[in-house]
């Protein structure tokens, strides 16, 4: 089934944030949505993640109980280790020998083997970022949503963890939706750009990397958000 919403619409009292909005993912790829701050991609997010319900329209394709979430803040449970919060949402999923492993697997393939056993006060804030990565690709899902997760970090320690992630998404294949309004990480990870301008929100271009990507991508924000 494909990753799909069909005439969404969604307000917040008086203002008008998705009218009429359709929208399809191609699985097993990276899709960046990318816009400027406020224009509505977190709402459009929570839609496909259940976190919100659309006023009227339809969502499909997106069972909640396979999504894995990615915030820009890390939520880690800070009573846990590094194991414990890649373990904890494997947790009656997987048998307990398999989910150890699963998440030691994880663990490993974001450099982060010799701190399974710190807790999060312990580590950075890439170190943390690490650790969630760890943890959404651990959990046998088969989507995961990223709302601004690297916007935090410096640009050096930002290129080093999304890395990290390319590594872990070319073994895994995992569909990807991810919002960002930074142009380097849409260029980075995106396998398709999605443009988006809002009041109500709404698709200005798409870019996939057979057109070129990284030419294309700043020919289109020169052209729509700095005419």
């Amino acid at each position: 089934m494909g990753l799909k919403l069909e005439n969404i619409a969604k307000s917040y009292k008086d203002r008008v944030i998705l009218d009429q909005f359709s929208l399809e993912f191609k699985p097993g790829s990276i899709t960046c949505l990318f816009g400027p701050s406020g224009c509505g991609k977190t709402t459009l997010l929570n839609l496909m993640g259940g976190i919100t319900r659309a006023d009227s329209g339809s969502v499909s394709g997106f069972p909640e109980e396979k999504i894995s979430f990615i915030f820009q803040e890390t939520r880690l449970l800070p009573w846990k280790t590094v194991l414990g919060n890649v373990l904890f949402p494997l947790i009656g999923k997987l048998p307990g020998s398999q989910a150890v492993e699963t998440a030691r697997k994880f663990i490993r393939l974001v450099g982060l083997e010799n701190e399974e056993a710190f807790y999060p006060y312990q580590l950075s804030g890439g170190m943390k970022q690490r650790v969630s990565i760890a943890r959404a690709f651990a959990f046998p899902g088969s989507l995961i949503l990223m709302d601004e997760a690297f916007q935090n970090l410096d640009n050096t320690l930002k290129y080093n963890i999304l890395d990290s992630f390319l590594k872990i998404w070319k073994e895994d294949g995992r569909t990807v939706i991810f919002v960002t309004h930074d142009i380097d990480e849409a260029v980075k990870l995106g396998q398709e750009i999605i443009f988006l301008n809002h009041n109500p929100l709404q698709i200005i271009r798409s870019v996939s990397t057979s057109e070129g990507l990284s030419e294309a991508v700043k020919s289109a924000v020169r052209e729509i958000y700095y005419p």
